[in-house]
């Protein structure tokens, strides 16, 4: 039973990345996952419940850093594990994702635009996610700052805005160009050399 849920959530994923929201049915679905109607819509009996569900798996459940597994213990090895949680996130969405198909890669994106008419509380969720990721930037840095580990004349805040920024422009430019695999070389020269300033 868990599979075939897998399996729809899967294959309609794989069928939004090709159409929007809108141009997807739900003949369209049922028939890209190979089951019954009964045994789809056993688990799904809308298109909106199943792409609430989607995002919810795929944005949300599947795509997320966890900051806790970080170390801590300076700013440094924090944003080092980071790209390291980035790149076995990108590894394991490789099972899901075709970033070589650039419909998809831009699909994936127009997702999140959808899912703020069909998904009602999705830009809250959005703001909970962003808020989660300001705190555990803001407290490494102002903890790496009380120990020494750096000095300067930006506020904690900036500094944070600075890594969490930089991340997302990085993140699409390099997704939309076709080189999402070279991110862990692009962040980390970035960021390697953004740390050097702070310590003058």
């Amino acid at each position: 039973m868990r599979d075939s849920k897998e399996h729809i959530l899967k294959t309609s994923f794989s069928l939004f990345l090709q159409k929007s929201f809108k141009e997807v049915t739900m003949n369209d679905l049922v028939n890209a996952a190979g089951l019954s109607k009964g045994a789809f819509y056993h688990y799904f009996d809308s298109k909106e419940k199943l792409y609430i569900e989607v995002i919810n798996t795929f944005f949300f459940d599947r795509m997320q850093i966890d900051y806790d597994k970080l170390n801590h213990n300076s700013l440094r090895e924090f944003y080092h594990g980071y790209v390291r949680e980035i790149i076995k996130l990108l590894n394991e969405a490789n099972e899901y994702l075709n970033f070589e198909d650039t419909k998809a890669k831009m699909n994936f994106f127009m997702m999140m635009f959808d899912a703020l008419n069909v998904f009602p509380g999705f830009r809250d969720k959005i703001i909970a996610m962003h808020k989660t990721e300001h705190d555990a930037w803001t407290k490494v840095i102002k903890m790496s700052r009380g120990k020494g580990e750096f000095i300067s004349p930006m506020s904690d805040e900036q500094i944070a805005r600075m890594f969490i920024y930089s991340n997302d422009g990085i993140g699409l430019h390099l997704l939309l160009d076709g080189d999402l695999e070279t991110i862990d070389k692009e962040m980390l020269n970035l960021w390697n050399n953004f740390y050097k300033e702070l310590l003058d």
